[in-house]
Order: structure tokens, then sequence, then C-alpha cells
């Protein structure tokens, strides 16, 4: 067995071994020189990264190329994806309370609004990644030092 088949085959048990992939049969996966190739599909962009954080993990990779493709399979209604995604923002303590709008438009989700850090945009985006349903999301929430209350 050439070490490209060992590297793909450490791939394909790492992810069948991870929760946050619940099909990793649908993530096709080659390996050239120690580039990885992620091709197929996945629920969500939480699992998108998943998919690509776990590759980078094994042993001999060197970078990873992601070709995923987001479907959601299980179609919500936009209104009940921004209701969801608003909890989410509302529990987590990181994302400042009213700064955040979420509009949903055929499962695309768009994060708006200001917040002080980086770090309160980063965790507005974390909470909603994992959603069911959601396609992609955008993130145009502004950080502004200045001018921002709180």
């Amino acid at each position: 067995m050439s070490n490209d088949n060992v590297i793909v085959d450490e791939i394909r048990v790492a992810l069948e071994h991870d929760s946050r992939l619940p099909h990793p049969a649908e993530v096709a996966i080659s390996e050239q020189a120690g580039t990885v190739t992620l091709r197929g599909t996945v629920a969500s962009p939480g699992q998108r990264r998943a998919a690509v954080q776990i590759a980078k993990t094994v042993a001999g990779v060197r970078d990873v190329e992601d070709e995923l493709r987001v479907d959601p399979r299980d179609r919500f209604d936009d209104d009940q994806i921004r209701g969801v995604a608003i909890q989410a923002l509302m529990s987590d303590r990181e994302v400042p309370d009213g700064r955040i709008k979420v509009t949903v438009v055929d499962s695309w989700l768009t994060l708006k609004g200001e917040v002080k850090h980086q770090y309160e945009s980063n965790a507005a985006f974390e909470a909603v990644c994992g959603i069911p349903g959601v396609g992609g999301i955008t993130n145009e929430i502004r950080v502004v030092t200045a001018g921002v209350d709180g």
C-alpha cells in the first residue's frame, strides 16, 4: 500500500469517528504529494470546517484543498432557521445582546450589526455555523471601537 492510500485511509477513519460528521461517506478524499483534496457534500458550514480540520490533523498532510459543497438536505423554512439563529446568539455570552441582526433567504444566513471587539463577531459566527438547514453564512458584522455602547 502506498503512502497516498495510508493518508487517505487515516483521514477516512478520522472522519468516520468524528460525531460532527453524520455522513462521512459523502466526503471523497484524494491525496497527492501531501496535498489532500476533499470533495462531496456536507450539511452545514460547520461540518465543512470540521472535515478540513480533521484532514489537517493526519500525519503527512501538508495542505488541504476544500472543494466540499454545503447541501442542506433537511430543508427548513427560513423563519425557522432565523429563530434558531437568534436563540443561538442570545444564548452565547460572548455575543452582545441586541447588536446582531439575522436575515435568512433561501437557507442563506446573513449576520449584520456592529460590535466592539473582533471576538464578538467571531463568537456570533461560531454560534450559528452548526445550525441545521443553513446553506451558507455571510458575516457582515462590523467591528467598531468608537461609538459603540457598552
